[in-house]
């Protein structure tokens, strides 16, 4: 047996399931795409459901930040309860949200998420999230966009 440690390849997507530990900081930014890239996100409707889903049904993980585009959303999150692997967690928001809102549309299976390291600034992060609907013309300044908000009060790494 070689004593070289397994090294994964470089990957273009994610690994399934975001490795927490409650002994450490464990944030997650998350992006997740509506089906087909539709463009029914960011209304008020959608953004008061999700907010409320977030905020008093789906607690398995705390949602600080999020920002919705037309057609994805990104947001950062941190587990409460090591059972529930964020998968499971945004299968179940997601589908709360479709029982919630009739007119919501589909979200596509999954979501691309990326834990906070160590050094990495969240500040960062948030900013280039928030200037999202500028670089997409949708608003010529950052406070003209609506769709965004804080779940709960966090502190994030390194920031």
């Amino acid at each position: 047996m070689s004593e070289t440690p397994f090294r994964e390849p470089g990957r273009r997507t994610p690994a399934k399931g975001v490795q927490v530990s409650i002994s450490r900081s464990d944030w997650v930014f998350l992006t997740v795409c509506t089906e087909k890239r539709e463009r029914w996100l960011a209304q008020t409707s959608v953004q008061r459901a999700l907010h409320d889903i977030w905020e008093h049904t789906a607690t398995a993980w705390l949602v600080g930040d999020y920002l919705l585009m037309p057609d994805h959303l990104h947001l950062f999150c941190a587990s409460r309860d090591l059972k529930f692997k964020i998968e499971r967690w945004m299968g179940f928001w997601k589908d709360r949200l479709a029982k919630s809102l009739s007119d919501a549309g589909k979200f596509q299976v999954g979501g691309f998420h990326h834990r906070l390291r160590d050094g990495e600034s969240y500040v960062a992060k948030w900013q280039y999230v928030r200037e999202n609907p500028m670089r997409a013309g949708l608003v010529m300044r950052l406070e003209d966009w609506p769709y965004f908000g804080r779940v709960h009060e966090i502190r994030y790494p390194g920031d």
